[in-house]
């Protein structure tokens, strides 16, 4: 029984040092490396071929402009996914672009818009009040302490969603761009609740 012991311990542990290996070993041949190393293009990966040095080139002209890289640039006209699922704002900066906003319609969908202009109110309060006051009448803290003026009452502009979506897209006037403080959806709330406050 003790020397069957010793005949396992020896096996088990001949098996062991065989499976270790030094560092100045070399890898074993592949057999058929063009079934083990694929062709195909693997995402973020260089775009070379070639057992084992990697060295032949791609021949593929976007390859090769990429610096090698199978990562490559968006079709131009493709549209980013979004969270909101709205489409990017494309009007321009400029006085076309702000006509052109004129007849846009809010993307939201109305079957929530008492909850989106509720949002509107709390971001607008926020945000917007401090000059355009909570009422839109242009008279907030910062008008009324004869810090700033100029701001306009909401009832006495000529006013639509969209050139309300424009404005805080990219400011008018003295006003600055407001994108950065609110994602897409809560630009069209804000819009909105501004003509919410337009016609009351």
């Amino acid at each position: 029984m003790i020397k069957n012991t010793y005949i396992i311990l020896l096996i088990v542990g001949t098996a062991f040092l065989a499976s270790c290996v030094g560092a100045d070993s070399k890898p074993a041949m592949v057999y058929m490396p063009d079934m083990y190393y694929s062709n195909s293009y693997e995402p973020y990966a260089k775009t070379t071929f070639g057992y084992p040095d990697d060295t032949d080139d791609s021949d593929v002209y976007l390859f090769v402009k990429n610096h090698h890289s199978s990562a490559l640039s968006p079709v131009e006209g493709t549209v980013p996914h979004t969270e909101s699922g709205l489409l990017p704002y494309t009007l321009p900066n400029t006085n076309e672009g702000y006509e052109q906003a004129r007849n846009l319609k809010s993307p939201l969908d109305s079957l929530n818009y008492q909850k989106d202009v509720e949002r509107g109110e709390m971001l607008f309060n926020q945000a917007c009040a401090a000059c355009h006051g909570v009422n839109g009448d242009g008279q907030g803290p910062i008008v009324q302490s004869g810090a700033y003026v100029g701001v306009p009452n909401y009832k006495d502009r000529e006013l639509t969603v969209g050139i309300v979506h424009h404005v805080i897209m990219y400011g008018k006037n003295a006003m600055g761009s407001y994108a950065s403080h609110f994602n897409e959806e809560d630009r069209w709330r804000v819009a909105e609740y501004v003509m919410e406050l337009k016609n009351k």
